[in-house]
Parts: C-alpha cells; structure tokens; sequence
C-alpha cells in the first residue's frame, strides 16, 4: 500500500484514540467508546488529510500536482467537518430536545394514540473550528513522522 496512505491512516487512527485520554481529562469520564464516534478533539478528518497532504508535500514538493490536489481535498474536508456537518449536529440538538418541548406544551392533553419514541439522532457529527485546526496539526506532525520514517536509509 501506498505510504502516503498509512501517514493517513495512522494518523486517523491515533486521533479518535487521542479523544478518549482527552476527554476524560477535561470531563473525567472515561468513555472508550469515543473511538467510534464522529466529532469531538481532535478531528481525525483534519488529521487524516493533514497528514496526507504533509507527507506528499515532503515526498513529491509543494509545486507538485499531488500536493495542490491532496491541499484542496484536504480543505474541502476541513470546511464540511466544521461546517456543514456541525450545522447538522446543532440542528440533531434542537430535533432531540422538541419531544421534551411537546411534552411541556401539552402536559395536560391526553393524546388519543400511542405513538414509538423514536430514537435520539446522533449529536455529536461536526467539529468546532479549535478541534479542526487540532486535528490539522496532529495529522502534519503525524505526516512528517511518517516521512522521516519512510525514508530509504
């Protein structure tokens, strides 16, 4: 496989890792299951593309096609992870908390039907812009790493 795809990979890797320790230092609750998630400190998108586009810089040079196409893959994805999808997470937060607002409003209705509680939608999708720029500089010290080492003695 490609070297420049085990920086990224690595790189993502260590980065949900990294969120658990995080975590548990600023909350102190220990949740491993933050390794599967989507958002929180650092962004392992940022890091995977960062690192991605690091390595190919040290590899191939920045005047390189690799490079400018790894560069604006890489801040397309920065952009939608802190954009668009922490927009949808803020939305999901609003769509969870409206059953709790339905219940208050009508408190003393009865409601002729029986209706499933739907599952909660996830909340935590996007990332805030410290967490993207995070993941940004883990993923180029993870990329340079990888370079230094992949480099033939």
């Amino acid at each position: 496989m490609n070297k420049g795809v085990y920086a990224a990979l690595i790189s993502i890797i260590l980065a949900q890792a990294l969120k658990i320790p995080l975590h548990f230092f600023k909350a102190g609750k220990w949740k491993p299951d933050l390794f599967f998630q989507t958002g929180g400190m650092p962004s392992s998108h940022s890091a995977g593309v960062s690192s991605l586009t690091t390595f190919v810089a040290l590899k191939r040079g920045i005047p390189s096609i690799d490079f400018a196409l790894s560069l604006i893959y890489g801040l397309i994805v920065m952009y939608d992870a802190q954009g668009i999808r922490r927009q949808t997470g803020e939305l999901t937060l609003k769509v969870n908390d409206m059953e709790e607002l339905v219940d208050k409003i009508h408190h003393k209705e009865s409601v002729a039907f029986k209706q499933k509680t739907p599952a909660k939608l996830k909340e935590m999708l996007g990332h805030e812009p410290e967490e993207v720029v995070g993941g940004a500089v883990f993923g180029m010290m993870v990329g340079a790493i990888c370079y230094i080492f992949s480099k033939k003695r």
